[in-house]
């Protein structure tokens, strides 16, 4: 049997292109931030985000890059002024660029995720897919985006419990404005949709669950001449995206 050839330099090489992309996305992320400073420990904080970090917390994140001490990186989320909007609509551009495809799919989730403590705006007790169980869990709404030329995440949307947002004081506690309001996954999900498009992400298909072919705002015409014909076909919640059965389509966007 003849020796295996070393996959080293294979690794190396990968290793190479990720962190150019790295450098790259940081640059797209420059104009975002009017201090140099804010804009190192923001590029540094996602190098450590993608990184093998057991907890994704400021100290783990800081020794990662090699810092002392924790404090730039919870200035990117505390301190330092940015806009995350803006920052979605550049990175969005910047994804969409090598994987944008006509016949691309613009795929909707809601996942929860438990954080630490009571206080983290819209935590509240339900079903955390995350854990397998029902407990204190924040749940966001999120549109990715897949075609034959790769996948990426374009938008979020985070779900604030009815619970939350008839509770205004402490909805003002946890800097949440007054003109917030309540809004079903679906709706939210609906607005990640339509900016998505709106944008000009191509797209031929929107899959989700149950939860979101069974809600009636998302049939008929999105109302964009130009926007591309785009339909959703729902299995059973938690099942497969796009559904193989003969049920009818959803059109969603003429």
């Amino acid at each position: 049997m003849g020796a295996q050839a070393c996959s080293c330099s294979r690794e190396f090489s990968v290793a190479q292109h990720a962190a150019a992309l790295v450098d790259q996305t940081a640059t797209v992320l420059r104009p975002h931030f009017r201090r140099p400073e804010a804009h190192r420990h923001a590029a540094d904080s996602l190098r450590g985000l993608i990184a093998e970090v057991e907890r994704k917390n400021g100290w783990q994140l800081a020794e990662q890059v090699g810092y002392s001490h924790p404090r730039g990186m919870q200035c990117v989320l505390d301190r330092y002024g940015w806009d995350p909007d803006a920052v979605r609509d550049d990175l969005r551009r910047y994804a969409v660029a090598p994987f944008g495809d006509p016949q691309g799919v613009l795929v909707v989730a809601a996942t929860g995720f438990p954080p630490q403590g009571k206080h983290s705006v819209g935590v509240a007790g339900r079903y955390c897919g995350t854990l397998g169980k029902i407990a204190n869990c924040q749940v966001g709404v999120f549109l990715g985006y897949a075609s034959p030329r790769g996948q990426v995440a374009l938008d979020r949307a985070l779900f604030l419990p009815k619970e939350w947002c008839a509770d205004r004081e402490r909805c003002g506690k946890a800097g949440i404005l007054a003109a917030v309001a309540y809004r079903t996954k679906p709706a939210l999900a609906l607005t990640l949709r339509e900016r998505a498009l709106g944008a000009g992400v191509p797209a031929a298909w929107v899959t989700g669950d149950a939860v979101y072919g069974s809600d009636g705002n998302w049939s008929g015409s999105s109302g964009r001449a130009s926007a591309p014909r785009t339909t959703l076909r729902c299995g059973p919640a938690g099942g497969d995206a796009i559904s193989r059965s003969p049920k009818p389509a959803i059109n969603v966007a003429a």
